[in-house]
């Protein structure tokens, strides 16, 4: 499976993976509307269509992940508020790459397959921060909006940086 192609196939047959393609050409169709507004005002009524569709395919798409949660939800009922804290810091992006830059500081000897490793855990949790960073302003842009939260340089560029961390984090290997 070294291919790119069938690694796309695999990448697109995913709900996620669908999302994320969507996504991208929502928040390229923003920018596109943004840079053509004056100088082509047919293209930007086009690249705004564009993502007004790309948003509600999302939309849906975002349904039936919810109806997915909701399910797993319902089969293992009873969690417990211990059960939700540990779920919280299982999602703790920091404390894990904090645990990865104490190991390569204190100066414990590690291989260079663990090393390689660490890297590669920590560029993901990286990655994870900027999605979340990136999200969080399209969150306040919907919640509570201000001009630079609003503006569509600033919400193209974060919805790209969004997608492309889940295209990452979502690609076969």
């Amino acid at each position: 499976m070294n291919d790119t192609l069938d690694k796309l196939i695999i990448f697109l047959a995913k709900r996620d993976g669908i999302d994320k393609l969507v996504k991208t050409f929502q928040y390229v169709s923003k920018l596109v509307h943004h840079h053509t507004a004056t100088n082509h005002p047919s293209l930007a009524d086009r690249a705004k269509q564009w993502e007004v569709a790309s948003g509600l395919s999302r939309k849906a798409f975002r349904t039936g992940r919810f109806l997915t949660g909701f399910n797993a939800l319902r089969r293992n009922p009873g969690s417990t508020p211990m059960f939700q804290l540990l779920a919280v810091l299982a999602n703790a992006d920091f404390l894990a790459m904090y645990q990865g830059f104490r190991k390569q500081s204190k100066g414990e000897e590690v291989d260079e397959g663990k090393k390689a490793k660490i890297r590669t855990e920590m560029v993901m949790r990286l990655m994870a921060v900027a999605a979340n960073v990136a999200d969080l302003v399209i969150a306040v842009a919907d919640i509570e909006p201000n001009p630079f939260c609003n503006h569509a340089v600033t919400l193209g560029i974060s919805g790209l940086v969004s997608a492309w961390a889940g295209w990452y984090r979502n690609w076969p290997s």
